[in-house]
């Protein structure tokens, strides 16, 4: 169904195809007109050449001119002499005639007062064309400004008919293509709306899965770190192992460290036991990773215990303890009066959980 767009643009095309046919139909042949001029110049400059010494390879308007003058100036020349020849020879023949003519000061007065009207009529002429001249040369520049603006016009007011056509066709092909019900603007601003929201949360999401990602990626890590470590780990007991059994003749032996070490690693994962050295024969280091139970995500805690024993006995002697935060002197007093290192190790370990 037609709308006032396209009522609008119809107008204008006609609007278009009226000025141009206009156009057209009006008789300025301006082109033709300017052809035919140049035509009889050089026609008459051809002329002009084959006279005064083939001077027909000018085109410098100044030149032209100075040579234009220079010309005229000898025609007047061979002009004034022409008529001195022709007075001289008429003067000889009215001389050696033998009929005198009748010539009086009538013939004389009506002869000057003839040639004044001539030369007035002349002055007249002159005076005419050169202002035809003038307003030809003061005019023609704007005509043919008006030429070329209205000739861009209509070949603009063609291109934009070809445009609207050729938009009208697009417009029915995507009619075509895409049938009711369409797309309103307010409605596509809503979908545009509804897909931002949509690409924003999708980025959101996405950001989150690369931190995952790198998270999981660190973890993968750190466990085959762990890995390394553990197969490392296992390659020494395994020589160890194979060591012990050319020493000892006993086959429990093997069996009881293999005990030991899953109790070891037991107890290390029960009691978060990082690392355990011997100093001396009578020095334990023992190292603790506790975690608050007040602060689940804080960053664990190395409580560290230095155990010193009385030589050659289990008598435990004195006891240095690291990274506690509150003082557990008393703790530390009874339990070495007692002789009791577990019963130490798990009340320390309970403060440092508790966050004393």
């Amino acid at each position: 169904m037609p709308t006032s767009l396209d009522a609008e643009h119809t107008a204008k095309l006609e609007a278009a195809r009226a000025l141009q046919s206009t156009l057209e139909n009006t008789r300025l042949h301006l082109i033709e007109y300017r052809d035919q001029f140049d035509s009889q110049q050089n026609s008459g400059e051809s002329e002009i050449a084959q006279l005064f010494e083939g001077r027909a390879g000018l085109t410098d308007p100044a030149i032209v001119g100075v040579h234009s003058a220079a010309q005229m100036t000898f025609l007047r020349k061979l002009k004034v002499q022409y008529l001195e020849q022709k007075a001289k020879d008429q003067y000889i023949k009215t001389i050696v005639s033998d009929v005198a003519p009748n010539i009086n000061a009538g013939d004389n007065e009506n002869l000057r007062l003839a040639n004044e009207r001539k030369k007035e009529a002349l002055r007249m002429a002159k005076s005419r064309l050169a202002e035809k001249d003038s307003d030809i040369r003061k005019l023609a520049p704007l005509v043919e400004q008006d030429f070329n603006k209205a000739k861009a016009l209509t070949s603009e007011a063609a291109d934009l008919a070809k445009k609207i056509l050729d938009a009208r066709l697009q417009l029915t092909r995507l009619r075509q293509a895409y049938p009711h019900p369409r797309l309103t603007v307010q409605s596509a601003k809503t979908r545009l709306d509804e897909q931002i929201t949509e690409m924003q949360d999708l980025a959101d999401e996405m950001q989150n899965i690369n931190k995952k990602s790198d998270r999981v990626k660190s973890e993968v890590k750190e466990g085959a770190r762990e890995v390394e470590r553990l197969r490392v780990e296992r390659a020494e007991l395994e020589k160890q192992a194979r060591a012990g059994e050319r020493d000892v003749k006993d086959p429990r032996v093997v069996g009881l460290c293999n005990w030991f070490n899953s109790s070891l690693k037991l107890h290390r994962s029960l009691h978060s036991l990082e690392s355990y050295r011997s100093a001396s024969e009578n020095e334990l280091h023992l190292t603790y990773s506790i975690t608050p139970t007040n602060a689940p995500g804080a960053a664990p805690r190395k409580v560290r215990f230095i155990l010193l024993f009385v030589p050659n006995t289990w008598q435990l002697a004195d006891v240095q303890i690291e990274g506690l935060a509150g003082d557990a002197g008393d703790v530390v007093a009874a339990h070495i009066q007692s002789n009791d290192v577990p019963g130490l190790i798990a009340s320390v370990l309970s403060r440092a959980r508790a966050g004393l």
